[in-house]
Formats: structure tokens, sequence, C-alpha cells
């Protein structure tokens, strides 16, 4: 299965280190970073993991919530958030997914049907695809996509800017320019007319060329 955004992230049941979840309804009405993991007990996801509950304050302000997958049982995982805890110095708070079956894995395109069904016996090599960020709204569309090699850790601080920018542009017709962080100034949606575009923003816009109008942000 291949997924791609604006399609309905699957919905699944599982395992994780906060007890059994069934997916869909643990979003609820919230927004949701899924990143997946390798292997338990690998280096640069031990920082990742702790980054992200350092991290977390700030995305519990966005309404989003953060949820881990790694191809283990669960029992390794909170085995695992011991080191992450010690390494970092941030305990982990956010559920993280048991997979030891790889269904959820494949499910989402992770793994290929061939990979088997046991985590056992397998290295992070053998599932090295397994490194991914989604970004799902509170309608379940997956919003954004991100996929990393094992040799470099994620930057949470991107997801965070692409949050901000996927939840301004949700709720209004704008788009974000490149670098932009919350703030700055926004670009007017190419679906709105100039016309239109007047009514929203009577003090004008800048234009250095015809098809970019540059105004505040609505926010």
């Amino acid at each position: 299965m291949t997924l791609k955004i604006g399609d309905v992230a699957p919905d699944f049941e599982a395992d994780t280190t906060e007890g059994p979840i069934s997916f869909h309804e643990w979003i609820g009405n919230s927004w949701c970073v899924l990143f997946s993991h390798p292997k338990d007990f690998t280096p640069v996801c031990t920082t990742e993991l702790g980054t992200m509950a350092g991290l977390k304050p700030q995305f519990d302000s966005r309404d989003v919530k953060i949820i881990g997958l790694s191809i283990d049982p669960v029992d390794d995982h909170r085995r695992w958030l011991d080191d992450i805890r010690d390494v970092t110095g941030h305990a982990v708070t956010y559920p993280m997914v048991g997979d030891p079956d790889l269904k959820v894995a494949k499910l989402y395109g992770m793994l290929p049907a061939s990979a088997g069904d046991t985590s056992q016996g397998r290295t992070p090599a053998d599932n090295q695809t397994v490194r991914n960020v989604m970004i799902i709204g509170p309608d379940k569309v997956i919003k954004a996509m991100i996929a990393y090699p094992m040799t470099t850790g994620r930057n949470f601080d991107e997801v965070l800017r692409l949050v901000d920018s996927l939840q301004l542009t949700a709720n209004h017709k704008v788009a974000t320019p490149a670098n932009w962080k919350q703030g700055e100034d926004v670009i007017i949606a190419g679906s709105v007319s100039n016309e239109d575009a007047k009514k929203k923003y009577p003090d004008g816009w800048k234009e250095p060329k015809p098809y970019i109008r540059i105004v505040p942000s609505p926010n």
C-alpha cells in the first residue's frame, strides 16, 4: 500500500505503552504526529524520542497528539523508555505502538508484504524504511509526510513549523513561503481572486510579481 498526502490515514488497533488503542478514536478531534522507528535500542531513535518528549508541551499547545511506532513488542518499548530518559533527560509521556507482527508498518507501506509477520530476528537495517513522520488532521487525512534515513536524526523543530503552517493554511486561504515561521508574512492563495482578496485585505498587499501577493499573517 502506497500512501500519499490527501489519503485517509489507515485505522488500526494496537497495544501501546499506554494501553490498547483504536487509532482514529485515539486521535479524536485533534491533530496527530505519527513517527516511526526501525527498532528499539537504536542510537539515533533514542535521541529522537527524547527530543520529541521535550517538545511535547509545544505540540500540546497546538492540540497535536504525538504517537511513536517501533517494530518491537511493547515490553521492549517500556524497557527502552528508561534509556531514553537517561540519555536525553526527558521522560516519554506519549504512547508508543508495539508492532511485533509488522501489521501497522505494512498497513502504512513502510515494509513490504514479503517482510514476514514477526519482528524477531530482524535488524535495524531490515527495517530501515520504517523512518517516517506523518502529520494527520482531525479529519484523519494525511496532511504531510517526511521520510528519513537511519543515519540522520529528524528535525522536530521543522515538524513544529510544518504543523504551524498546516494549521494556518487549513483555516485561511493562504500559503506559507520558504523558511516561514509563525507570525511572519504569508502569501494569498492562488485560488483567491484579486476582487475577493481586496475584501479580506483592504490595505492591499505587496506584489513582487503578479502571481505573488504577500500579506501579514492572519494570526
